[in-house]
């Protein structure tokens, strides 16, 4: 069949490559040629061979970087000493089937040249492999390598699947995992605050692995993939048309390529038909190099774009030992060494040993002596290598490890026994021990180790691309990944260095949803990516002071939220205060009120000996100025904080002063009723009832039960300072609480008993003969006071905070103030203004006339 004879082409195939003997040898893989192409099978001949096209210079330099390497080891005193280093170096040609079968090769020693020049010693015929730069390749060789500890250090294979220990014990690598450039992705598009980004990548393991774990990394991180698409191997014009245009839909701005060029050329043209612009790009390690994208064509679309690569370094003496080479220089009489043939050939373009009609043809002959300097490659400048400088690390790898083996002590070594290792008796596991522990420096300051599962230190370069106004592209370092650097400053990152290819000049914005400010709280959109959400305002007494908060916290007690819910701020404070109109208005009147009974006191202690003074019970008046008195002044323990002993102290004052004012006026009623009772027949008994003494007692008595009470509440249940945040959300209202609701009953209740009895003494004696009867006055004045004081509960009751106290005020200076204006207002009328009518004759003159 088709396979059979496949495999017949394959096994008659002569590898391309080139080799140098040596008393230890070490292999190589490496992509010198892009093309496989298989012959026509016509099933009636023997097949002819398979050959490799599509020459590449830079596979080509990669091959000699580690030819380099092993000459200046050898050159080297110091590293393996009395041992030269040779090696077989072999072309995979991207094909996988030809690079198994050379890492076949290399491992079993088949091949012609390892017979000619293979030891007796029973050493193998190669120590360890350098390549393969695929990782497909590398998966399927170290597969079968592992099995016998054949050590592999690649230079270029990056598959994060390749660290599984499990599978891939002896495979090692100078280039990063994969899961290192896809952190390092996820840094920048952190550091530049993209979370809503478009991924393309390719459908190999290269690109599968890494776009799995750009997925995971990318939400732990708080991102968002918009789409991710896989670019087709053949390169349906209709499959790119669809990613294409899911690009130009999108809106996210950043367009994450993991990717080979070859991959992804096609991809760009369809990119550049469609005229998608104002994207950015951000490339992988495997693409951000390569100069084949580097075209006035493709500079509108692809200029600025960022890209992760590989460390870059310098290797004195290769440009020099590239110079050098000559096809000359190398043995012509094998097949397997014809790689540096291959190579000058084309470059010029000519043969060095030309077939039949080639002459004739036209077609030049090359000398070998042509100059090397005239050529341009693109595989970028010398001072910066990439890929070269892993080969060159990979080489010295190896040397260092046979180099550490072979200074083993006996009786020391590692292994059972403390035995050591011997290079005529070297086992390819023993080597794999070494290399596992390898750590040293490079000539250009890199150190180089390998951890537990074979990866070396991550260190990587971002690139920029530079579209100059002159049309050319510059390739710009801008910043480092070092993975090894202390957590949090693993990123350095030149922002003012980047070139971005928008009319702004400044970083894209690529997020699903604008970031929600402090003061909101995300709310997901159900069936939606993470990153795309409502910014919901926090409600009232809840805050968040971060951006993109999850949810709103409450509060404390004492605090509430600013407008912008950004702050828990104090909550504004809320009571009768002295520096409030309010309070300063009820202050005032109250004052005003003590100043009108020390005033009218005044005038009374002045006119004391007049008839109006002493018709009235001057003793009582005076005590009742005064209970008058301290009731308009006990308003002002209302007003101001509240604090414990104005709490407990108001309610007393204020039921101890009212019930002796208002036992002043009952003791008078009785005693104006007794009065005229002792007019009639049998009455002089009553007055004897009524005496200074007893008039005295009856006040004490009566005030004594009010003090008994108060004394009772405030031991049992004190009225004590309160924040009620009942009434508003914003505001602490400090509010005295009255402690016991029976206490302040009993209080307002007892005021109110001998109001009511002073009312109704004085009503019955509102009619007695005389021409100036109080009677009628303390009608009025109980009058007023009941109605205060019954229009007082209801609307201290719907009164909130502050304004409780106000009502109580209001209705203690009302109360007061009609008291004071009744009882003693027409009697200073008469003392001052109509002072003819301050006789005994005037005021008996009513009692005379009616007799």
């Amino acid at each position: 069949g088709e396979s059979t004879a496949i495999s017949t082409a394959m096994r008659h195939f002569s590898l391309n490559g080139m080799y140098q003997k040596g008393d230890v040898i070490l292999g190589g893989l490496f992509e010198v040629h892009y093309f496989t192409v298989f012959p026509e099978l016509s099933f009636t001949s023997e097949p002819q061979q398979l050959y490799c096209e599509g020459f590449t210079s830079c596979g080509f330099q990669q091959a000699q970087t580690m030819a380099f390497a092993v000459d200046e080891i050898n050159r080297n005193p110091d590293l393996l000493p009395n041992i030269k280093l040779g090696y077989q170096l072999y072309d995979n040609c991207l094909k996988l089937g030809v690079a198994l079968r050379a890492a076949m090769s290399l491992a079993s020693g088949t091949e012609e040249e390892f017979l000619l020049y293979e030891t007796c010693s029973g050493s193998p015929p190669v120590l360890g492999i350098v390549g393969d730069p695929g990782s497909t390749h590398s998966i399927a060789i170290s597969s079968v390598l592992g099995l016998f500890r054949v050590p592999m250090v690649s230079h270029y294979s990056t598959c994060s699947c390749l660290s599984n220990r499990g599978k891939y014990p002896s495979f090692f690598r100078t280039i990063p995992s994969d899961a290192f450039q896809v952190r390092a992705m996820i840094q920048i598009l952190r550091r530049l605050g993209w979370t809503w980004v478009g991924l393309v990548f390719s459908d190999d393991d290269y690109g599968v692995q890494a776009a799995r774990s750009f997925h995971s990394s990318l939400a732990e991180s708080g991102g968002c993939v918009a789409y991710s698409q896989v670019l087709p191997k053949d390169n349906r014009p209709t499959e790119l048309q669809r990613i294409v245009g899911e690009i130009k839909s999108s809106s996210a701005r950043v367009v994450v390529v993991i990717s080979n060029e070859a991959y992804l050329l096609p991809l760009v043209d369809e990119v550049v038909v469609q005229n998608v612009k104002g994207l950015q790009w951000i490339a992988s390690e495997a693409w951000s190099t390569s100069s084949v994208f580097h075209t006035p064509r493709l500079m509108p679309y692809l200029g600025g774009t960022l890209g992760i690569a590989i460390r870059h370094g310098e290797i004195p003496g290769l440009r020099d030992f590239l110079l050098s080479i000559r096809p000359n220089d190398q043995p012509d009489n094998n097949p397997g060494n014809n790689m540096v043939r291959q190579f000058w050939e084309a470059v010029f373009g000519c043969r060095l040993e030309p077939p039949a009609g080639w002459v004739e043809a036209g077609g030049d002959v090359c000398t070998g002596q042509e100059d090397l300097r005239n050529v341009e490659t693109n595989c970028g400048d010398l001072s910066e290598l990439r890929p070269e400088y892993n080969v060159y690390k990979a080489v010295y790898a190896l040397a260092h490890a046979l180099h550490d083996l072979l200074q083993c002590v006996p009786g020391r070594g590692p292994f059972s026994g403390n035995r050591c290792a011997s290079l005529q008796r070297l086992e390819h596991w023993q080597l794999v021990h070494y290399l596992q522990r390898v750590n040293f420096t490079t000539g250009f300051g890199d150190r180089v180790s390998f951890d537990d599962n074979g990866d070396a230190l991550a260190i990587y370069d971002i690139l920029n691309w530079v579209w100059l106004q002159d049309g050319s592209i510059e390739v710009e370092t801008v910043g480092v990944i070092d993975e090894s650097a202390p957590t949090g400053q693993e990123l350095t990152l030149d922002e003012d260095r980047i070139f971005w290819n928008f009319e702004s000049k400044k970083p894209p914005r690529s997020v699903c949803s604008e970031s929600c400010p402090p003061g909101t709280r995300v709310a997901r959109k159900k069936g939606e990516p993470v990153c795309c959400f409502d910014c919901i305002s926090c409600a009232e007494g809840e805050v968040s002071n971060t951006t993109d908060s999850a949810e709103c916290s409450r509060c404390p007690e004492d605090f509430w939220s600013s407008p912008e819910r950004d702050l828990c701020i104090p909550k504004g404070v809320e009571f009768l205060s002295y520096q409030e109109s309010l309070g300063l208005s009820l202050m005032t009147a109250s004052l005003l009120g003590a100043l009108i009974c020390a005033v009218v006191l005044g005038i009374f202690t002045r006119y004391r000996n007049t008839p109006v003074v002493k018709a009235n019970n001057s003793e009582l008046s005076f005590l009742l100025l005064l209970s008058l008195k301290l009731c308009f002044l006990c308003s002002l323990l209302f007003i101001g904080r509240p604090r414990l002993w104005t709490c407990q102290l108001r309610h007393a004052a204020f039921g101890i002063s009212f019930v002796l004012c208002v036992s002043c006026i009952l003791v008078k009623t009785m005693v104006v009723l007794a009065v005229f009772r002792t007019s009639k027949p049998g009455g002089n008994a009553s007055l004897k009832w009524f005496g200074a003494g007893q008039q005295r007692g009856t006040v004490l008595v009566l005030t004594s039960f009010q003090a008994a009470i108060c004394t009772a509440w405030l031991v049992s249940a004190s009225p004590t300072p309160h924040k009620n945040t009942r009434y508003h959300n914003d505001k602490i209202v400090y509010e005295c609480v009255v402690g016991s609701v029976a206490g302040f009953g009993a209080l307002l209740g007892y005021i109110g008993l001998l109001a009511f009895l002073s009312f109704l003494l004085a009503f019955l004696a509102r009619n007695l003969p005389d021409n100036f009867n109080e009677a009628k006055f303390i009608t009025f004045s109980m009058l007023i006071f009941c109605a205060v004081w019954i229009s007082f509960i209801p609307a201290y009751i719907s009164s909130p905070g502050m304004y409780a106290d106000a009502v109580e005020i209001f209705a203690i200076l009302a109360s007061s103030f009609g008291l004071l204006v009744a009882l003693f207002g027409p009697k200073c009328y008469i003392i001052l203004l109509r002072p003819e009518r301050n006789t005994k004759k005037a005021l008996m003159g009513r009692a005379t006339t009616k007799t």
